[in-house]
């Protein structure tokens, strides 16, 4: 492995030892690295992402046990507060709390959004806090609660894989 890649801070250890063991580190250079993780969310994609009529969102509690959530509710879901930071609202549920307990104990949380029509797809790493009052929680109302991300890493997808679903009739 290469020297700039064992501290490298756009992969864990784990992503490394992948990386080497299947012979992919060689493709993650600087320029691939710079088109492919971004620390923000490029304003070209603010207007996609807040169109986005749901996204999935995943969490993990302090040991590490995963959730992932549909999260859904139409356009206007996810409010882009500036390039590292963007809010949706905490509908009322079933009471559970799988989502929210899960950041109460461990705030970090992946979201990937994919649109369907076209493949495209965008997963969204962050940190993510729990707003039942204040801005963050007034951007949405109606709804008593609203989580707000700040952004970590955005990573861009190709869209191969992705079925090309067509709306119900």
């Amino acid at each position: 492995m290469e020297d700039n890649m064992a501290n490298d801070s756009n992969f864990h250890a784990g992503e490394l030892e992948a990386q080497e063991r299947w012979n992919t580190s060689h493709i993650w250079d600087k320029e691939r690295r710079e088109k492919l993780l971004w620390n923000q969310i490029p304003e070209s994609l603010f207007e996609r992402l807040e169109g986005a009529p749901f996204f999935f969102l995943a969490t993990s509690n302090s040991k590490g046990e995963c959730d992932c959530s549909f999260k859904g509710g139409g356009a206007g879901v996810i409010r882009i507060i500036d390039s590292r930071h963007f809010a949706f609202p905490d509908y009322k549920g079933n009471g559970a709390f799988m989502s929210i307990g899960n950041i109460m104990q461990n705030p970090h949380v992946g979201c990937l959004f994919i649109d369907f029509s076209n493949g495209e797809r965008l997963r969204v790493n962050g940190k993510a806090s729990v707003h039942d009052a204040g801005k963050i929680k007034d951007l949405f109302p109606d709804c008593p609660r609203a989580i707000l991300v700040e952004i970590d890493q955005v990573v861009p997808n190709c869209p191969a894989h992705i079925p090309k679903l067509i709306p119900a009739v």
